[in-house]
């Protein structure tokens, strides 16, 4: 009897379309500790490391900025609470927004890993 012909896929090197015996290997990789999982985890590290350092002298800047603001404010502004104000208000804003910022940014981040990871 004459057997069926073996269906073959063919696909594109460069395509999205899984590989067999490649499936969630980049997983495999990370999770065993591999020297290549390892490269994975120390580019997010990187990653986070940059983005924290990047937030921190955001931060920072202004901050250290502060004391020569209010150094060269005339000594009637003293009087009505206006060094209150700018301490206040824009710090606590500064400060919220930042980490609010950071926090999007590094769970984007992590998103991008775990697709990077499965995907490859």
């Amino acid at each position: 009897m004459d057997e069926p012909p073996q269906r073959v896929t063919v696909t594109h090197p460069r395509t999205r379309a899984a590989r067999p015996g490649r499936r969630n290997a980049a997983v495999r990789d990370v999770r065993q500790q591999t020297p290549l999982g390892e490269v994975y985890v120390k580019a997010l590290m990187h990653t986070q490391l940059r983005l924290a350092l990047l937030v921190c002298g955001a931060v920072c800047l202004p901050l250290a900025c502060l004391p020569l603001l209010l150094g060269h404010l005339p000594a009637r502004l003293w009087g009505i609470g206006l060094p209150w104000l700018v301490l206040g208000l824009p710090v606590y804003v500064l400060l919220v927004t930042a980490g609010a910022c950071y926090v999007r940014r590094a769970e984007r981040h992590e998103r991008d890993f775990v697709e990077h990871v499965h995907r490859s």
